[in-house]
């Protein structure tokens, strides 16, 4: 993974919708969710949950396919998972100071290896 990518995956998810989107979705596994639906858990309207898929979709953060009329998004496990590896191999390159993996880190590699 290129630096540049991490820095584009890292922008779109430091903005409070835009995580709680992929927070949800991450929640939701490799079946995903509508569009009107994360809206409508996440309390975003409509015109605004569209911009803030736009730029999650652009940093490649979310894969998403037409089902009949809804259009269906899911968070891209293996860029999440290379994003966090990334992290955590050049940021520690001297020394071995990642901590001790934890359950939600546990579950991407589950979510991820299926």
């Amino acid at each position: 993974m290129e630096k540049e990518n991490v820095i584009e995956g890292l922008a779109a998810l430091a903005q409070e919708t835009r995580l709680d989107i992929v927070r949800f979705l991450v929640r939701r596994g490799a079946d995903g969710a509508a569009a009107g639906e994360i809206g409508e858990q996440l309390g975003v309207p409509a015109a605004t949950l569209t911009f803030h898929l736009n730029i999650l979709k652009g940093a490649g953060l979310l894969v998403r396919r037409r089902v009949s009329r809804n259009i269906i998004y899911r968070a891209d496990f293996a860029l999440l998972q290379r994003m966090m590896g990334y992290l955590l191999d050049n940021c520690c390159a001297e020394e071995n100071c990642a901590p001790a993996e934890s359950e939600g880190t546990r579950a991407l590699r589950r979510r991820v290896a299926n």
